[in-house]
């Protein structure tokens, strides 16, 4: 059985589900058939912010599944193309729609104070989700709609290439590590994701109605930061 996570097979099903909609006529995806050659592997000696960029205009007009039919703005991603650490978050919420980018209203602001406060910003590290469309009424990604939209975060991790992702929540926690285990027993830890080190710490949002968070929240981070260090040589 292929290994379900495997980013090859990722891309490769992506692409097969993308051609089979375009063939059987259903009009569900507005995507040009470029973005079915950019789904592939190896493609590191190009520049990763044109392939982003070019991959971002590929698929603004996806309409692979429900969450679209709501949507102002489709929402990439934002940052360091070049990145060593991304953050991935679990969907966009109402402003972030309006506007494009992750994270912009109250929980992205809290973000950029927890960025800063480890000597970060988005000039730096990338910002990104499992769904590139806002849920109505903000409510969880549905599994089906995460198993659609997942293999364009996977395209972007592997664009990339960071040596540290950051999951914000439960939902990007479980979905990328491909388990049912809840948020506090997988943070205060790193795992692996295909050879990427992987942190699980609380969402901002949470933060902000849970004042209770804010410490280990903090604790995470800062493991974050000194692991980070490390792998630069600081």
């Amino acid at each position: 059985m292929p290994d379900p996570w495997d980013l090859a097979e990722i891309a490769e099903t992506a692409k097969k589900a993308l051609l089979q909609a375009e063939e059987l006529g259903t009009g569900a995806p507005q995507i040009g058939t470029e973005v079915l050659k950019s789904i592939s592997l190896g493609s590191g000696s190009e520049d990763s912010a044109k392939l982003l960029a070019e991959f971002n205009s590929e698929i603004k007009n996806c309409t692979l599944c429900r969450l679209h039919e709501g949507r102002n703005k489709l929402v990439f991603g934002v940052g360091n193309p070049d990145a060593d650490v991304m953050f991935v978050g679990e969907g966009p919420g109402r402003d972030e729609d309006l506007k494009g980018e992750p994270f912009v209203g109250r929980a992205g602001q809290l973000l950029d104070k927890i960025l800063a406060a480890i000597g970060f910003d988005r000039s730096i590290v990338y910002i990104a989700n499992i769904v590139k469309c806002r849920p109505p009424q903000n409510r969880d990604p549905q599994p089906d709609e995460m198993t659609t939209c997942m293999p364009y975060l996977f395209r972007q991790i592997e664009i990339i290439q960071p040596k540290l992702i950051c999951c914000l929540g439960r939902i990007s926690a479980q979905a990328l590590l491909q388990t049912t285990q809840q948020l506090g027993k997988l943070r205060g830890q790193f795992h692996d994701f295909r050879g990427i080190k992987l942190l699980v710490t609380y969402h901002p949002a949470a933060l902000l109605r849970f004042q209770q968070y804010k410490r280990p929240t903090w604790e995470d981070v800062q493991m974050l930061r000194a692991e980070y260090d490390w792998m630069i040589g600081k």
